[in-house]
């Protein structure tokens, strides 16, 4: 699900939370995980763009379906 990503930069979260070594399935289901919830916020996101009239997605629609939605 994750194919638009590159792993490099999950793999580095994932060290930069203490890991010493990840598996390439181990990247590829964090990528899939943080699809979802990327998704999940864009479409709140977009949703509270067009409650407001606009058809940009602005900053604050992000931050605001981010608490929305307790992520």
């Amino acid at each position: 699900m994750a194919e638009f990503f590159s792993l490099s930069p999950f793999e580095r979260i994932l060290k930069k939370a203490g890991a010493k070594r990840v598996s390439r399935g181990a990247m590829e289901e964090f990528a899939n995980i943080m699809e979802e919830k990327m998704l999940e916020i864009a479409k709140e996101a977009a949703l509270l763009a067009k409650h407001a009239g606009r058809k940009t997605i602005f900053d604050s629609d992000v931050r605001l379906a981010r608490r929305k939605l307790n992520l």
